[in-house]
């Protein structure tokens, strides 16, 4: 009997392996790390075939925890981050160069170029995107111009580029030939929102070839099949692929139109559904697609969001824990912070790639500000904490004005939501109840989903509106006044990082 279902989630530091039943209960998970390389300031690259090897070690050890073997999974769900951009033949399968990391900074040049040329407001109604390194579009052009392999492929037509989703598919499949889905295609700067395709004007504007982003499937569709994958058995159908965080507002059961959460990984990402229709926001954030789902006999019904995003939130407890070497173990933050009532002034802003939205800021650094001769590291710790949760509270600030009305709540997922000195920080400067699932690994579920859905075992979304049950609930603790107060601390901090870094 198939009874399982497989999700691949392929993070920016690691690849984690789930399996659930149909019954969405999980069954084993296990994560492999791979290594980060950082050849110049600003840029991150990782190398594909370290990728994939920790997707086969990831699935070989969740099998194998689960006591299964791969004939009993039914269907493989992908979830991946999102605008990291991979390069390989689209004849031989072979890998022309390390992939560009969503966190790169090296295309801002390129993307100032575009902007005095006036094309931001064109590209922005057209993707929902901005001009910023972040996406991918910029990544394909600048390897093109640097890296004579992809530049001699895209030459004689055997370039394929294409977002990590797509390189997975096509090591799983053993078919290099490009394949994507709408949620991780909207994150290229080369795909129409509206018209649902990777736009040869839109291309053309870039400076890449059409052709090296293959073809769109829904995020339930037939990817293809399992060969020559060496760790699983051929035959197995990929039926489901979401770009991380739509997966997890899928997996956080946010199907409706208000529905809003937000993902605390390396960065932290606030997404909104929007419904059938694109809004545009007024306020520097993204808009794009959460997934397009078919039916048996009907066309895919697309659903948008409206997304904020940060480049730095759990990588701040990591350079914290790394960088610094003030803690040996990331969770050792918690309970440091919570050493100290508060951080007696000192102010943290986690622009170490620079800034996202809603400041698109690619050339601010990091910063403290308030620091005197009393300051401890447990100050240090917590500022690094609540700068976290200021970033967050810029984008609901900014993404309540596109809306013209407040948001209700909040549903949190993510490795550092389960840090509660922190999701209770948070909830304070939104003013906001913030709710967390008891499965925080909400990218995993949605993926899951999505490849249920494709593969037949759910016919519509009640199943996992259904399944979605709260750990524990967050509500704010401090007065208007108060709140006024921090978030004027925070925006004083930001001001000085913003003028640095312009």
């Amino acid at each position: 009997m198939k009874n399982y279902l497989l999700a691949i989630d392929e993070g920016t530091t690691g690849t984690t392996a789930v399996l659930m039943d149909t019954e969405l209960n999980l069954v084993a998970e296990a994560s492999v790390d791979f290594p980060q390389h950082f050849p110049k300031p600003g840029w991150v690259e990782h190398d594909p075939k370290e990728i994939w090897k920790a997707v086969g070690e990831s699935v070989t050890a969740a099998l194998k925890k689960a006591g299964v073997s791969g004939s009993a999974i039914a269907a493989i769900g992908i979830t991946n981050q999102r605008e990291t951009t991979c390069f390989w033949d689209r004849k031989t399968g072979e890998t022309l160069a390390n992939a560009i990391v969503w966190q790169d900074r090296r295309t801002a040049e390129f993307c100032d170029s575009l902007k005095k040329q006036s094309l931001e407001k064109m590209f922005q109604k057209a993707t929902g995107l901005l001009l910023d390194p972040y996406f991918a579009g910029t990544k394909v052009v600048w390897a093109i111009q640097n890296w004579p392999a992809v530049g001699k492929a895209a030459k004689e037509g055997r370039l394929a580029a294409g977002t990590i989703d797509s390189f997975l598919v096509a090591k799983l499949t053993g078919n290099p030939d490009p394949v994507t889905e709408p949620s991780n295609a909207s994150r290229t700067l080369a795909f129409h929102l509206e018209k649902r395709l990777f736009d040869e004007s839109l291309c053309s504007a870039l400076g890449i070839p059409k052709a090296v982003w293959g073809r769109v499937e829904p995020s339930n569709g037939k990817f293809g099949v399992t060969k020559g994958a060496g760790f699983l058995p051929d035959g197995i159908p990929i039926t489901g692929i979401l770009g991380d965080q739509q997966s997890a507002l899928l997996g956080q059961a946010c199907t409706r139109p208000g529905q809003a959460k937000c993902t605390y990984g390396t960065g932290a990402f606030l997404l909104l559904n929007t419904g059938s229709e694109p809004v545009y926001s007024q306020h520097r954030l993204v808009t794009t697609i959460a997934w397009a789902l078919a039916g048996e006999k009907s066309e895919p019904t697309v659903t948008y969001a409206l997304e904020g995003s940060t480049f730095v939130a759990g990588a701040a407890v990591q350079w914290f824990r790394d960088g610094l070497g003030l803690i040996r173990d990331s969770a050792e933050i918690e309970k440091l912070a919570a050493s100290v009532p508060s951080t007696d002034g000192v102010t943290f802003v986690p622009a170490l790639t620079g800034l996202g939205a809603p400041h698109w800021s690619p050339d601010s650094t990091g910063l403290f500000t308030g620091i005197t001769r009393g300051t401890t590291k447990a100050h240090l710790a917590r500022a690094v904490l609540e700068g976290i949760g200021f970033q967050i509270a810029d984008l609901l600030s900014a993404m309540q004005s596109d809306l013209g009305r407040p948001l209700e709540g909040l549903n949190v997922d993510g490795g550092a939501s389960a840090n509660n000195l922190l999701m209770q920080f948070q909830s304070d400067v939104l003013g906001l109840r913030l709710k967390r699932p008891e499965f925080v690994e909400t990218t995993s579920l949605g993926a899951i989903f999505a490849a249920g859905l494709g593969a037949g075992v759910w016919k519509d979304l009640s199943a996992i509106e259904k399944s979605w049950r709260m750990d524990r609930e967050f509500t704010p603790a401090i007065d208007p006044t108060t709140r006024g107060r921090e978030i004027g601390r925070w925006k004083s901090a930001v001001g000085k990082t913003l003028y640095r870094g312009n």
